[in-house]
């Protein structure tokens, strides 16, 4: 598998969680090659580790091998979320060689423009109904309890990684409706500032979509599907999945496809 980039994305890693699929993270960081490192957002769990903090060896590790590629030449830039909301306040400062950002843009190497935030922006549940959110959340974490114990057994027997959230977010349609609301609203941003395309996390879901001209690209995370977005030396957009068996879960959709020509940059 390709392990050189010209930029990597990868966001709700939620380090400070037992959720964090930390010793992933880590084997895919150390044995890949990139000029641009975007964390977008929900890289260091601050929200929950309010509560309880789980912050292990590996989970330091992951922090110093992000600062070692800094310190070596790879660009890191860092647009906090919404569980690092307190990282928002140094935006347009660098620390210890990564720079801090509120969102961003990125042009690919074919000449495509690209926002990028974390997402949270787009979540109705969040802006509209703070119980619902909490509700949802320790759905959520009991659903990530049961992960670890399944894939626990799974290593156990010697199978890989399996992810249940990922499946529960595939076949429940509530899951998917709303899913496919938050790229709507993704897309419809992306249209309003005239770029070719969006790039975030937030919802825990890797994928691309393309609507109207414009592609929609999610990371996915660091708790439930171990993936990241990368782009390759000729501006091609993948998402890979690494874990005990690292695979490319998907491509771009093709330009000609689509009928798709890169919008004019304003940048």
């Amino acid at each position: 598998m390709q392990t050189t980039f010209r930029s990597v994305f990868i966001s709700d890693v939620h380090l400070g969680t037992k959720a964090c699929q930390a010793i992933h993270l880590l084997d895919f960081l150390q044995n890949i090659k990139t000029d641009t490192l975007y964390l977008v957002g929900d890289i260091i769990d601050l929200q929950e580790m309010r509560h309880k903090a789980y912050f292990v060896d590996t989970h330091h590790q992951v922090i110093e091998q992000i600062l070692l590629m800094a310190k070596t030449g790879t660009k890191v830039v860092y647009i906090p979320g919404n569980h690092d909301a307190f990282f928002r306040q140094f935006a347009g400062q660098t620390l210890s060689g990564v720079e801090i950002k509120l969102n961003t843009r990125h042009k690919t190497a074919d000449g495509r423009t690209f926002h990028i935030s974390h997402g949270d922006e787009f979540d109705q549940m969040v802006k509209i109904s703070p119980l619902m959110l909490a509700i949802g959340d320790k759905a959520h974490n009991l659903m990530l309890s049961l992960n670890q114990w399944i894939n626990g057994v799974r290593r156990f027997a010697g199978k890989p990684y399996w992810s249940l959230a990922g499946y529960v977010k595939s076949h429940i349609s509530k899951a998917k409706e709303f899913i496919e609301r938050f790229e709507t609203a993704a897309i419809k941003s992306a249209k309003n500032q005239k770029v070719d395309g969006y790039i975030c996390g937030h919802i825990h879901f890797a994928s691309f979509q393309m609507k109207e001209g414009v592609l929609y690209c999610n990371d996915g995370d660091w708790v439930e599907h171990c993936t990241a977005l990368t782009e390759s030396a000729s501006g091609e957009l993948n998402l890979l999945h690494w874990s005990e068996q690292p695979k490319m879960l998907a491509t771009e959709p093709k330009q000609e496809e689509w009928g798709y020509e890169p919008m004019p940059s304003n940048s």
